[in-house]
């Protein structure tokens, strides 16, 4: 065992957990393979150097290197247990299995999505990362696996405010936080012709006390809502009409072309045999199979779709 590796997917970050049960009591869906969570208050060893491809190295060491942000409800978080969990936890135990290898979660600075990222800290990243032109330029995606929806995150009072881009346009002047990415600012000035954007980094920091005061924090329905369970006083809101989608997808290793042909053909197989479908359903739109306590749903609460429609 490597050093400072906790296995079974045990976090060794030991934060404190506040969240709210309903969220950090989420258990994994499906048990697949074996893993480990490499923790990097220790040396992580680094990966050996690339030969041919990064798919070779990963067929010769058995074992899939898996790089994980730690800001990525409700695709990679720990629950109350210490356990790494999340859409994109069970997605990357999934592909580590159908290569007959183990998985090695390890967490990765989300700067690797301007800087690119390098084969000897792992061999992709499943963290919901958001492709955007800017973005391709530096890193190679995979192909998209999910989409979601652009929303905002605002107090509960001023949800219907923000609910119709008519009426979001109407206040006027606006200061807004922003994901540190030229698209989603882009976007945001192509809707709105009088705002004032301040960089987000992490969503975590726009509700901390140091950060500078916005009438409202851009981001995506789908996680916006986890952060919500954290921070009930706030709610999202879907501008009507019209919300617009922004694809996720994985980012491979030294642009590796033999890793980005499997992990490309593997996502839609997943998405035929109806694996992403139930991740879907379970860590986002917080469904549970048999009868149980109602928890969160984007997909009820949220973006409000008629209960036929799922």
């Amino acid at each position: 065992m490597l050093g400072g590796t906790r296995v079974l997917l045990q976090t060794a970050l030991n934060r404190p957990y506040t969240q709210d049960l309903t969220l950090t009591g989420m258990r994994l869906l499906r048990h697949t393979g074996t893993a480990s969570v490499l923790d990097t208050r220790y040396q992580v060893p680094v990966l050996p150097a690339v030969t041919t491809s990064v798919l070779d190295r990963v067929r010769e060491r058995k074992a899939l290197r898996i790089g994980y942000f730690d800001d990525s409800l409700p695709y990679v978080f720990s629950n109350r247990r210490g356990e790494l969990v999340g859409f994109d936890v069970e997605m990357g135990l999934e592909l580590a299995r159908d290569l007959d290898a183990r998985a090695e979660f390890v967490p990765v600075d989300r700067a690797v999505l301007r800087t690119g990222l390098s084969p000897s800290s792992c061999d992709l990243v499943m963290s919901g990362a958001v492709v955007t032109a800017d973005r391709a330029l530096r890193v190679q995606f995979s192909a998209t696996y999910l989409d979601e929806t652009v929303a905002f995150i605002v107090p509960d009072s001023r949800t219907p405010a923000f609910s119709q881009w008519s009426n979001v346009r109407a206040m006027g002047h606006l200061r807004l936080a922003v994901p540190r990415a030229p698209y989603f600012t882009r976007k945001i000035q192509e809707e709105l012709t009088d705002v004032e954007v301040v960089p987000l980094d992490r969503m975590e920091d726009a509700f901390g006390p140091q950060f500078p005061a916005v009438d409202a924090i851009v981001a995506t329905a789908e996680r916006g809502s986890a952060y919500t369970l954290l921070h009930p006083e706030y709610s999202v809101a879907v501008p009507q009409p019209r919300p617009f989608k922004v694809p996720l997808a994985y980012v491979i290793a030294g642009r590796d072309t033999a890793l980005t042909s499997l992990v490309n053909e593997w996502i839609e197989l997943k998405r035929k045999d109806g694996t992403i479908d139930a991740l879907f359903a379970h860590w986002v739109l917080g469904q549970d199979s048999g009868p149980k306590r109602p928890r969160w749903s984007v997909w009820d609460n949220v973006l409000h779709h008629p209960s036929g429609w799922r």
